[in-house]
């Protein structure tokens, strides 16, 4: 949807690029947006007009005259919409030193949703005390982590399945976690130590999510070589408990997999017939990032013909980068197939050799295994990935963390520039339903996502026709373009490339922001 188009046939744009100016008389506070065009989170056709804000809230959407004094942007026939919602980040890990949370705000994002992969941070109720003492950009609302609440019971002895007793005490924990206000319980699945926990533990704890009120969000257990089980645990543990549940960033992340997408909605639209709330975030890249024993699910760090397996049905070596490795930095950004050769050895051989170099340092600093190493695989289809992306409960995530891929920059322009604007999986409204209104939903978050009175005035002001992710796994903090202003609260936070002074994200708690189940009603369903 050009901007030259909505312009033509919709309203007269002005030439002026966001504009600032002083209406000839004051409503004390107020700021209108005008000159813009509405795509306000449901799905619905975007049309022209203009918003007003009155502190962090939204107060009128339309055809609306300037009032008396209030501040006046113009939008130049740009697009308005509700600020992005990441149902899946880690940039807990960067707030303490990038406060405005640079690759969230300059995308769009206004709202992220951390704790996720079974790690958060811990406890909560501190942790929030001291992002909201230091001031922070977008919002922030946070899953209770299951690795960390067995990294709090069972310590060093975590590989293996807890016990009845560290259950019970998991689950006293996470409910004094859910009474901070945490969404709910989410799983690392194929991390440490969650790999080494069994269903029964899993459904215990959902069962104690749900009767705090709480939601269930999971790396599943595998996303290749045993993926059909996998999704079968998650689906259980929906059955099971009655717990609304998530799949993180779904994907066929194995070569026998590829093209069957379909075959995986066909088994989630069954269970949603059944009753089953069960929904999906997914990220717009055909790469992932992980720890380097995620493609080794057994641990054995001798497994030859494991990892012989992983290269030849996951990704080959030339297409496995080294992202992080603190044994020696010098080696970040080769491929094992690059370190293989200017080491004289198989890629087997040189594989297993780092990772027991890294297994070495991270148990001599006594850290979890990503703190040392990881990987980025290309391991997807863009086929599958578009199927996914259309599905109707699928919303849009990054993965967003501080290093490694470019999906932490990239994500929300990627999809607006390379699924809606050039491929055309998505229409721009559908895409900006599966930005907003979708993972409000999905998260349980009442007062976000969508243009309408009353909503809290998180905003994102861009040029469909520009805008355009520029990060690469070579240069992953690369600035898109294209996206003009970001609003959180009703205050300006990211403009023509720079980040503002103001710090007004607010925590997103459960207690405040209950309202869906499965048969809620809900914005237009997306048709393709």
């Amino acid at each position: 949807m050009a901007v030259g188009f909505i312009c033509s046939q919709m309203l007269a744009c002005s030439s002026s690029d966001s504009s600032v100016e002083q209406a000839p008389q004051t409503i004390a506070g107020s700021v209108l947006i005008r000159n813009a065009v509405i795509v306000d989170g449901t799905g619905r056709a975007a049309y022209p007009g203009a918003l007003r804000m009155l502190g962090d809230t939204i107060t009128d959407v339309g055809d609306l005259a300037p009032r008396a004094d209030e501040l006046i942007h113009d939008a130049g026939g740009q697009i308005i919409a509700p600020g992005f919602i990441d149902t899946h980040s880690h940039l807990e890990l960067i707030m303490h030193e990038d406060r405005h949370v640079l690759p969230a705000i300059s995308q769009g994002i206004t709202t992220v949703i951390v704790g996720q992969d079974g790690f958060s941070p811990y406890p909560l109720q501190q942790w929030y005390q001291k992002v909201s003492a230091g001031g922070v950009g977008p919002n922030i609302a946070s899953y209770v982590g299951h690795n960390t609440l067995r990294s709090s019971v069972l310590r060093e002895d975590a590989k293996r399945p807890a016990s009845k007793d560290e259950i019970d005490q998991m689950r006293r924990l996470l409910a004094q976690e859910m009474r901070s206000g945490a969404l709910g319980l989410s799983t690392g699945l194929e991390y440490d130590t969650g790999i080494y926990s069994n269903p029964a533990e899993i459904i215990a704890l959902a069962y104690e999510a749900k009767k705090q009120g709480g939601r269930y969000i999971t790396h599943i257990r595998s996303e290749d070589r045993d993926f059909w089980n996998a999704l079968d645990e998650a689906i259980e543990v929906g059955r099971e408990t009655g717990i609304v549940v998530q799949i993180s960033h779904i994907k066929l992340s194995m070569k026998g997999l590829w093209g069957q997408a379909d075959k995986v909605l066909e088994r989630l639209d069954a269970a949603r017939a059944e009753g089953i709330d069960i929904t999906a975030d997914i990220y717009p890249y055909t790469y992932w990032k992980s720890t380097m024993t995620v493609i080794l699910p057994s641990r054995n760090l001798e497994d030859r013909a494991a990892l012989k397996f992983a290269f030849s049905e996951i990704a080959p070596p030339e297409k496995i980068f080294l992202t992080l490795f603190e044994p020696d930095p010098s080696l970040e950004g080769k491929s094992i197939a690059e370190i293989a050769a200017a080491s004289n050895e198989d890629s087997v051989t040189s594989y297993l050799r780092l990772l027991r170099q890294s297994e070495a340092l991270a148990a001599e600093r006594g850290v979890i295994r990503q703190e040392v190493a990881g990987i980025v695989a290309h391991a997807m289809s863009d086929t599958d990935l578009a199927t996914f992306m259309r599905w109707p409960h699928s919303n849009i995530c990054s993965d967003g963390e501080k290093s490694a891929h470019p999906r932490a920059y990239g994500t929300y322009p990627r999809v607006l520039a390379r699924y809606v604007r050039n491929q055309k999986v998505l229409k721009l409204e559908q895409a900006v339903q599966k930005m907003t209104s979708l993972p409000a939903l999905h998260m349980g978050i009442a007062d976000r996502g969508t243009l309408a009175p009353g909503m809290k005035a998180d905003l994102v002001v861009f040029d469909p026709e520009l805008i355009q992710d520029h990060a690469t796994v070579e240069s992953i903090n690369a600035l898109s373009t294209g996206i003009d202003q970001v609003w959180v609260n009703g205050e300006l936070v990211f403009a023509s490339g720079e980040v503002k002074e103001a710090l007004p994200g607010q925590i997103v708690r459960k207690l405040e922001s209950q309202h869906n189940r499965i048969n809620a009603p809900t914005a237009p369903p997306i048709e393709f």
